[in-house]
């Protein structure tokens, strides 16, 4: 007869039933459910985790946008004149920048203008 309770078997249940802890319900007691909830789980957080590189990158795009409406510019002049005038500054900067030190983005954004122009 074949054994289905050894201790195999309990120590990799236990590593199943440890990942769904905080599920509600079946979904932490139930091991065929604990088995789909930490798959999907799993899945999902992969997945997740570059999803949100471009969520944050759309945020500060939206940000920057703002700073530069502001400022009499479009979004795309602004970065287009960034890159003409060789200054290399990501879009997490701007978008800190044009919070924290508005100054300094007016620098930013004159010197992008002239670039454009030019």
């Amino acid at each position: 007869m074949r054994i289905t309770s050894g201790v195999a078997r309990n120590r990799s249940k236990k590593r199943w039933f440890k990942a769904a802890k905080g599920n509600v319900g079946g979904r932490s007691k139930l091991l065929r459910t604990v088995k789909e909830t930490v798959v999907k789980a799993r899945a999902y957080a992969y997945r997740d985790r570059r999803t949100r590189k471009r969520e944050f990158r759309a945020l500060w795009i939206v940000r920057i946008t703002a700073a530069c409406r502001e400022r009499g510019m479009r979004y795309s002049t602004f970065i287009h004149g960034l890159t003409q005038a060789e200054i290399a500054v990501n879009r997490k900067m701007l978008s800190e920048l044009a919070i924290h030190e508005p100054a300094v983005f007016d620098e930013l954004a004159d010197a992008a203008k002239a670039a454009a122009d030019a």
